[in-house]
């Protein structure tokens, strides 16, 4: 067995020139293209938590700031909608409640819905952010231009997001993100004037 070999030198650094460096997109330029925003429901409109009362009726609770951020991204003139792998009545309450037309449930494989959607919509991936908080969400956050992940989503899911946000799932996250892409494109300050 040969003994390692041991060196006092520094290990040796290459410099990548900075016109080779990758380069981050800004918000402004991210946000600028995002026409249609898809979401997870457990995890991301909710905390993840799916509560059963004795008669096996299920409740889930839903964040008052994320409706009022999506009722927003539809007033400023863009697309919303939702992709789940359950079917629950309560989503569908909560989406006619806030307008939202596109809503797909019992989708194990969200990708196809989510194509669906966009084909609906008359975008392109390059068009489109999705958020999500779990393992079903990665082939559409690897499909679309804004991968985004809720504080506590999964590690691979926070892995592969472009924004993770600050809220957890169920805590305003969707606000967040609507607000963060508004600001982008220099919408925001129409939903705060009085």
């Amino acid at each position: 067995m040969a003994d390692k070999q041991t060196t006092d030198e520094p290990a040796k650094r290459t410099t990548v020139p900075a016109s080779q460096a990758p380069q981050l997109e800004t918000d402004a330029a991210v946000g600028q293209r995002i026409q249609l925003i898809l979401s997870d429901v457990d995890g991301v409109m909710t905390d993840g938590r799916i509560i059963y009362d004795n008669a096996g009726v299920e409740t889930k609770v839903f964040h008052v700031r994320d409706g009022l951020g999506i009722k927003l991204w539809q007033k400023s003139g863009f697309s919303f909608g939702i992709i789940t792998s359950r079917n629950s009545q309560i989503v569908r309450v909560r989406a006619a409640e806030l307008g939202v037309v596109h809503v797909r449930q019992g989708f194990d494989e969200k990708l196809p819905a989510a194509i669906d959607v966009m084909k609906q919509c008359g975008v392109e991936p390059s068009q489109v952010c999705y958020i999500g908080d779990d393992l079903p969400d990665l082939p559409v956050m690897r499909h679309v231009a804004l991968a985004v992940a809720p504080a506590d989503a999964s590690a691979d899911v926070r892995q592969s997001a472009k924004w993770v946000l600050r809220s957890a799932g169920g805590a305003g996250c969707v606000r967040e993100l609507v607000e963060r892409l508004l600001k982008s494109k220099s919408r925001w300050e129409e939903h705060t004037r009085s």
